[in-house]
């Protein structure tokens, strides 16, 4: 065996022990096996065992597995007797297991021809449901003649369901007792709300069923979401009221508007007790503990149908559907359907659904203990396997599908015990039984000798080794405990207070008998040193430069440190220019360690943002394009260039942010060329094809151009002058403007035409003749 040695690294100290180790692992129960100064192992892989001499007394169980019935597939259902009929297998398996040894068989199922159907249609009654109720009087006629196309055994059963009695589901009010529609005006009248009630049995008489619904009249109840969980329990464990047959298909139609109750909604009314998951049907068929216990929770439900084998189709209305189609995820075997709102597609949807859980099968697992692990792969009709998966779909009635059921026992219980599990296709009858031993213990246990001469008659000897009697010890069971005993013992520690032999060997009386290892040699008086414990760098012992000793490394020449991977070399840290690190970084332990901004490299000889770049770039760019420069030789321009991509291009494209531009003269013209460190370590470098130039300027050029600029300057200077001109001329006659305002040479206001003549009034007061008088003196 290559690699870590399992077997021998477990210590195991007994037959079984090393059995639970790993399925590979040996035991040799020979007598005189390994050296007489160290532990050979006798748990180990087979061929060690055999190398080492065991040939012949090897304990090596394996698992087995044995068919104990198989009952070929049916290829139809019909005829006198359906329990005949077979669906899958084999029929019962007894697998003997040995810890972490996995054994695998082949299961088969087949969904046979003709096969029988007992399909219980459960509806709801709430007042929403009205117009349901109308179009499904004749249903049941028209659903068998379709069913009939399907299987020519059909029968049909009916129950109905509103919600609890009781506040505040329903109306419990003394004048809602009878009709809990009063004063409801868009429909006045309706019967008193329940429950569940059963009303038909499944049977082959579908007139019957057309009867029993034209019968029905609906309810009324108080909140929104209906008591349908507690219908569809009662309808799957109430198997002998309802009449569910053992060889048929069970089918459970449940047609709703609105969302369900599930568990813990009943404490709103008072229901703390959960749900029993047992049938109280009383003698009228009516469900008699829907007072009484809470709803159903999803887990109970999806218990009880897979155990009953229904197949659940919840017909539902559009605005429901992602709701009930998310619980078809915790219900198995369940399917979900829109139901028109007056259930006038329920024919189409039942065959519909009917068809599709025809169409795949689906494997659980009933009772599995939980120290078994099983794994399954689904062999379908297109012939892939599929690991992981235990279902197959779109399959036609009469295909056989195939699945792998690898199981492993991961530990050993108690002696003597056995386990039972079952294997069943979701939905089906038929089941597979699985009986599982465990195969623990060795044969060699079996032939131990008590009171053994090999065991100086103080001890057991059983497979190779020997069991000592209390108050001895040794291989051999040759000392006695006591006070010799103790200094037996004594001498074997390294120091008071550790393990004996420091818990890698044996004391056997006064010396250590080292255990063997896969990693290396134990060894020392109290088996306290090795090869193999000390210091390691990146998974190897002492750097690969050194040995180790008593869990030291003692390096090679030109390396230090605890696990020698500091070399004392410095040639590796050369760049290419003969200078230490590019002169931008230190050499430690044979390695550069950059300490310059921005380089990188094995020798920090990347570093875009260094100055001087540009100008070991151009060097290789001149010895490799055009072979000149201070690198023209041309083993010197490929070692110092060797990680320089250099490209040519008619145009330089400068739009990239993380390349740099770089420019140097050539001839009275620059070339130019760009560089981009790549992820690799390597340059990328695009440069111009050929040098950028200039040409001179002609003379007439020239001449040209002074002209034209001295008549240019000369035109600004005339349109300067006109602006000011303009502007002075402007506030001028503003100016003027502003003072003939001022001018008062009108008539009204010259001098020259005022009249010569003053008025001045004067006012006073006097009294004559008894009588005062104002007035006036000019």
């Amino acid at each position: 065996a290559e690699g870590l040695n399992l077997c021998t690294s477990g210590s195991a100290t007994s037959c079984e022990e090393c059995l639970l180790i790993h399925p590979k692992c040996a035991w040799c129960s020979k007598e005189e096996f390994g050296s007489t100064k160290s532990i050979t192992s006798r748990c180990d892989f087979l061929q060690n065992l055999i190398a080492n001499g065991c040939a012949g007394a090897i304990e090596n169980p394996s698992s087995s597995i044995n068919v104990v019935k198989n009952v070929p597939l049916s290829s139809k259902g019909s005829g006198q007797t359906h329990l005949d009929v077979t669906q899958i297998t084999p029929q019962k398996v007894a697998l003997n297991l040995r810890p972490g040894d996995q054994t695998s068989f082949r299961v088969q199922v087949r969904q046979v021809e003709d096969y029988p159907v007992d399909l219980y249609y459960l509806m709801d009654l709430s007042l929403s449901m009205n117009d349901d109720l109308d179009n499904i009087r004749n249903l049941g006629t028209k659903l068998a003649e379709e069913m009939r196309k399907l299987t020519s055994n059909f029968r049909l059963g009916f129950g109905s369901f509103v919600d609890k009695n009781i506040s505040p589901f329903s109306y419990t009010a003394p004048r809602y007792q009878n009709n809990p529609c009063i004063g409801y005006k868009l429909f006045p009248s309706c019967v008193p709300s329940f429950g569940f009630r059963h009303l038909l049995s499944l049977t082959d008489k579908v007139d019957r069923f057309n009867e029993e619904v034209q019968k029905q009249k609906v309810s009324r109840n108080r909140d929104a979401p209906e008591g349908g969980f507690d219908a569809i329990l009662q309808a799957a464990v109430c198997k002998e009221k309802i009449g569910w047959r053992k060889e048929a298909s069970h089918l459970l139609v449940f047609t709703t508007d609105d969302v369900p109750h599930i568990a813990l909604d009943g404490k709103l009314g008072g229901l703390v007790q959960p749900h029993d998951g047992q049938c109280h049907l009383n003698e009228a068929n009516e469900y008699s503990a829907s007072s009484q216990l809470d709803y159903p929770s999803l887990a109970l439900l999806g218990e009880k149908l897979a155990e009953n084998n229904i197949h659940l189709i919840f017909a539902v209305t559009k605005s429901h559907y992602v709701l009930y189609k998310n619980f078809t995820a915790l219900i198995p075997g369940t399917t979900v359907e829109i139901l028109h709102k007056d259930s006038k597609n329920i024919i189409e949807l039942i065959v519909k659904a009917y068809n599709s859980i025809r169409s795949k099968v689906e494997l659980t697992v009933w009772d599995s203990p939980e120290d078994i692990g099983l794994t399954f792969t689904a062999t379908c009709q297109d012939g892939v396997s599929y690991p992981g998966l235990r279902k197959c779909g779109d399959l036609k009635i009469g295909d056989t599908v195939s699945f792998e059921v690898a199981v492993e026992a991961r530990s050993c219980p108690a002696e003597d015990t056995s386990h039972t599990f079952t294997i069943k296709p979701a939905g089906f009858r038929d089941t597979l039984e699985v009986a599982v031993t465990y195969n623990c213990r060795c044969g060699c246990t079996g032939r131990a000798a008590p009171a053994s001469g090999k065991c100086s008659g103080n001890g057991t000897y059983a497979c190779g080794l020997c069991e000592c009697d209390a108050g001895y010890l040794g291989a051999r069971c040759e000392c006695e405990e006591g006070a010799s005993g103790d200094v037996h013992q004594a001498m074997c520690r390294e120091a008071e207070g550790k393990p004996l032999c420091s818990g890698r060997g044996e004391c056997s009386c006064n010396q250590c008998l080292c255990y063997e290892s896969e990693f290396g040699n134990i060894y020392g008086p109290f088996c306290e040193c090795d090869d193999f414990s000390c210091a390691r760098y990146k998974g190897v012992l002492c750097s690969g430069h050194g040995e180790c000793h008593c869990g030291e490394c003692k390096c090679h020449a030109g390396y230090i440190g605890d696990n020698c991977n500091c070399s004392t070399e410095t040639d590796s840290c050369v760049s290419s220019d003969g200078q230490m690190c590019s002169g931008r970084g230190t050499c430690v332990c044979g390695k550069c360690q950059c300490t310059e901004p921005g380089a990188f490299g094995e020798t920090c000889e990347k570093c875009p943002t260094c100055p001087g770049v540009c100008s070991t770039k151009r060097d290789c760019i001149e010895c490799k394009l055009f072979n000149s420069g201070r690198l023209a030789d041309n083993q010197t321009c490929q070692k110092h260039c060797k990680d320089e991509i250099i490209t040519t291009v008619d145009v330089l494209e400068t739009d990239d942010p993380n390349a740099i531009l770089c420019a140097y003269p050539v001839n009275n013209c620059v070339m130019k060329f760009t560089y981009l460190e790549l992820a690799s370590g390597k340059s990328n470098l695009t440069v111009l094809k050929e040098p950028a130039c200039s040409s001179a300027p002609s003379a007439v050029t020239i001449v040209l151009a002074v002209i034209g600029s001295v008549v240019l300057i000369g035109i600004i200077l005339l349109g300067l002058w006109k602006l000011l001109v303009t502007i002075h001329d402007r506030r001028e006659f503003d100016r003027f403007q502003s003072e003939r305002s001022r001018a008062r040479y009108e008539m009204a206001s010259n001098p020259l035409y005022r009249k010569p003549i003053s008025t001045h009034n004067v006012e006073f007061t006097f009294n004559k003749l008894n009588r005062s008088y104002n007035g006036t003196v000019d």
